[in-house]
């Protein structure tokens, strides 16, 4: 459930962050920015779904998730494809992401 969770997260994150990008860069009106703001709020509540008694490990855990989801976006969103480097370190952030939610807590 919690990948579920951070999956939707990154989804609303990555978008209302690209609402801001449209904005600044693409030279989109700035109206982008109410469906951007409204976005990252759904983030932000999304993220106190997870089961977890500390946000710091929340976040970071979410960490992996955010930079696989971000090269999807970079993908399928911007089409341009990820290179080696891009999937190796998102499979290194997504190793990290495991260890945090999966590891032993004494």
């Amino acid at each position: 459930m919690t990948y579920i969770i951070y999956a939707f997260a990154a989804v609303f994150e990555i978008g209302g962050c690209f609402a801001f990008w449209a904005w600044l860069k693409l030279g989109k009106p700035v109206w982008w920015l109410a469906p951007g703001m409204v976005s990252l709020a759904l983030f932000a509540w999304l993220l106190t779904l997870v089961p977890s008694e500390a946000a710091g490990r929340t976040f970071a855990a979410y960490g992996g998730i955010y930079i696989a989801a971000s090269l999807l976006w970079l993908w399928l969103v911007e089409n341009r494809v990820p290179d080696r480097y891009d999937i190796g370190g998102a499979l290194v952030c997504l190793a990290g992401t495991s260890i945090i939610l999966f590891g032993p807590r004494g």
